[in-house]
């Protein structure tokens, strides 16, 4: 009886190396992080954090708040929620969007999806374009 030759399922491909992610420069971080709190400040916080129903609300936003994480701003919340069976309060955060920097003062943005990743519908956008994206783009703001 003839046995056949096992071959592997996997095949060796040629990987380029990835470019280096652009260097975020120090004046236009801390630009980015005072734009975006004004806006964090002045409408999403009044806007979105409620305090919670007297129904005994299980999961409910207690703050909204943005952070740079090498070279993405993310705007995220954090949510308290209980635990209905032994009564325990819990809190976890949330990431809503995030702002990719990729150089020349551009943006790439994206919004969480329920599948619990990233979707990048806008690239190579302004500052400007990014802040008003967060004020009217319903998708980028917390749920």
């Amino acid at each position: 009886m003839a046995r056949s030759k096992s071959r592997s399922k996997y095949e060796w491909v040629y990987s380029p190396k990835k470019e280096p992610s652009p260097k975020i420069p120090e004046a236009l971080k801390k630009l980015v992080q005072e734009r975006f709190q004004e806006i964090i400040d002045n409408d999403l916080k009044p806007n979105c954090i409620h305090p919670p129903s007297p129904e005994g609300k299980i999961m409910y936003l207690v703050d909204i708040f943005g952070k740079w994480y090498r070279n993405y701003f993310y705007i995220c919340g954090t949510y308290k929620y209980k635990n209905p069976l032994t009564g325990e309060e819990s809190s976890s955060e949330h990431k809503f969007s995030r702002f990719e920097y990729v150089g020349s003062d551009r943006f790439n943005v994206a919004y969480m999806r329920h599948t619990e990743k990233f979707w990048e519908f806008m690239q190579d956008v302004t500052l400007e374009q990014c802040l008003e994206s967060l004020q009217t783009l319903p998708h980028l703001r917390p749920f």
